[in-house]
């Protein structure tokens, strides 16, 4: 059994995040030792390899796997940290909807459309990814800093660059 980050047990209708190392792959947990999750092609069960190219997918399959297929030697915790934002809705609505999308093979976007968008809206209704807003803001944080580094460059360019021209000029 992989190691849980907390001594819980999940229940029906919680959010499982599973650990991959760069990045969280999500599930619902519907009960007897089973998740529903939006699976990427490159997301296997049984300890098979997971990385990184599920970004490059832009389909993916609802499937019904135990829990530790999924997570197989990964760490893992409930996670319904928005609990704090929004209701969650009946655990026998999530399980409902959730077994209603079995075996479809859906869109799948990291940005809009990724396994944590999927297992937040069963659970609230809303589709929301913490990791791609936490992404997002870095790029944003890396892109601003990036864009006062050419201004500050700017300027010194200009100031330098000014300075010479005076000297010429006044030759």
């Amino acid at each position: 059994m992989a190691p849980t980050l907390y001594d819980e047990k999940p229940e029906i209708g919680d959010l499982i995040e599973i650990f991959r190392g760069t990045y969280q792959h999500w599930a619902v947990y519907v009960g007897e030792g089973y998740v529903i999750h939006l699976a990427p092609p490159t997301e296997q069960a049984r300890g098979g390899p997971y990385n990184m190219m599920s970004v490059l997918c832009d389909k993916a399959v609802v499937k019904k796997e135990e829990l530790w297929e999924v997570v197989g030697a990964d760490k893992w915790q409930v996670n319904n940290i928005l609990d704090k934002d929004y209701e969650p809705r009946p655990a026998r609505v999530i399980v409902r909807d959730a077994e209603s999308m079995l075996n479809q093979e859906l869109p799948y976007c990291v940005f809009r459309g990724n396994c944590e968008h999927f297992a937040t809206e069963l659970r609230y209704g809303k589709a929301q990814s913490r990791q791609v807003r936490k992404a997002a803001e870095i790029g944003v944080g890396m892109g601003l800093a990036a864009m006062v580094g050419v201004g500050v460059l700017a300027v010194a360019a200009a100031m330098l660059g000014g300075g010479k021209k005076e000297k010429e000029s006044k030759r």
